[in-house]
């Protein structure tokens, strides 16, 4: 039989993420934090509760405000599927902004633990992004959130590069010849997510980008975590960055 290829990408689906719009109105810019300790801390630290999402894990969106605006942040699940579902309620109660914040395994060996990768491309070797986009191996992010993320990197004075990471379902499937094959192709991380990210925000037309902070390493023969579970500072850092971001954004046109 043919590959799964359906040509319906345009028609709403049976379940709608139009169902949540009567839900709360949300800040227009959101950051998406896969660092659960900095979420809680900014709940510590008197974030506001704005609502709870759909999903069975239960996530509740709260608000920063960062020099007067209001921000509203979550963690969105791991992996692509639950993401994407995050992302598009998101969508449907009224934010057009979005920063993506998490770690990512390293690729190459001239990534040292904590460098910020801003996410240029993506590798889509992941289902859910196959329900938004064409069929394709590579899809770009989004040119303006990349320049903006990229600017506040440097006026925050963060060491970053640009580029292309490897989106994947299966992390225990990520081999060594595979993982070789993905290094010729230009990828320097691997992640969960990115690719999908990218689809549900060309599909829904708002303004995305995504910095990955460069954790565990695969660029050698064996698994390397380089003290990740470590780095409070630099996942806190690089999400302040990220919500920084966020509202400097532009509205998409």
């Amino acid at each position: 039989m043919d590959p799964l290829h359906e040509d319906d990408l345009a028609e709403p689906g049976i379940l709608d993420p139009s169902m949540h719009a009567r839900r709360p109105r949300l800040p227009e810019a959101a950051v998406l934090c896969f660092f659960p300790e900095v979420v809680a801390g900014l709940v510590k630290a008197g974030a506001r509760r704005l609502t709870r999402l759909s999903s069975e894990r239960e996530a509740v969106v709260w608000e920063i405000q960062v020099d007067g605006r209001p921000l509203a942040v979550v963690h969105p699940g791991i992996g692509a599927p639950l993401a994407a579902m995050t992302l598009e309620e998101l969508v449907a109660m009224g934010v057009r902004r979005v920063v993506a914040v998490g770690g990512a395994g390293v690729l190459v060996p001239d990534l040292v633990m904590g460098h910020a990768v801003v996410v240029g491309s993506a590798l889509r070797d992941e289902g859910t992004s196959a329900h938004y986009l064409r069929p394709g191996r590579i899809v770009d992010a989004d040119p303006h959130g990349v320049a903006v993320l990229r600017q506040t990197l440097d006026a925050a004075g963060l060491p970053h590069v640009t580029g292309r990471t490897w989106t994947t379902d299966a992390v225990y499937r990520e081999t060594p010849a595979r993982t070789a094959r993905r290094r010729e192709e230009g990828c320097v991380t691997v992640d969960m997510e990115a690719s999908a990210f990218i689809a549900v925000a060309r599909h829904r037309g708002i303004r995305l980008a995504q910095v990955l902070l460069a954790a565990d390493s695969l660029a050698g023969p064996e698994w390397d975590a380089r003290g990740w579970t470590t780095a409070r500072e630099a996942r806190a850092g690089l999400t302040s960055v990220a919500a920084r971001a966020a509202l400097a954004m532009p509205n998409p046109s």
